[in-house]
């Protein structure tokens, strides 16, 4: 988790780095690729596979968590945080590549998707049984959506101190 929360991160600074001169840029980009590298395949990428793999056995050994509801829905979130570690995969290709179309605000969003779904996976397993996990799944489209209106706010306070921002 440590990995996808920092590399957005990292995506976001290697954007706004464009903004610099090009001397600058070229400097910026090729320790932002070599970090984004290191971070992305010595960290997440190991911690994902060791992860999955230990949910398989997990499961493989109890089995019956399987027809639980919340076990379900957590499967989902699972599956959904897997595919944003294939798609910020995708994104630090294209900034690797000096091809991506994605803005800083847009990466600050992104940047919340993952905080989302961990919420959403770790108190399913906490509220399943205290105020109901549909509740639960419920408080954290709630907190979704506060995340993207502080982004938002953000952005318009970077703007009012006159800082450029996408």
């Amino acid at each position: 988790m440590a990995g996808l929360f920092y590399m957005p991160r990292l995506f976001i600074y290697h954007t706004e780095a464009r903004k610099k001169s090009a001397v600058e840029y070229q400097v910026l980009h090729k320790q932002f690729v070599i970090m984004e590298n290191r971070l992305w395949w010595v960290i997440t990428t190991p911690s994902m596979y060791i992860a999955v793999i230990s949910a398989l056995v997990m499961l493989h050994l109890n089995p019956g968590l399987l027809s639980a509801g919340w076990m379900q829905v957590k499967l989902g979130f699972v599956a959904a945080l897997i595919a944003y570690h294939f798609i910020s995969q995708k994104i630090m290709y294209r900034l690797r590549d000096e091809v991506s179309s994605w803005t800083s605000t847009q990466l600050r969003m992104w940047n919340e998707v993952s905080t989302i779904i961990l919420f959403a996976i770790v108190f399913l397993v906490i509220l399943k049984s205290t105020i109901g996990w549909v509740f639960g799944v419920l408080g954290i489209f709630g907190l979704g959506i506060l995340l993207m209106i502080l982004v938002k706010l953000y952005k318009k306070y970077r703007k009012s101190k006159g800082e450029q921002v996408d």
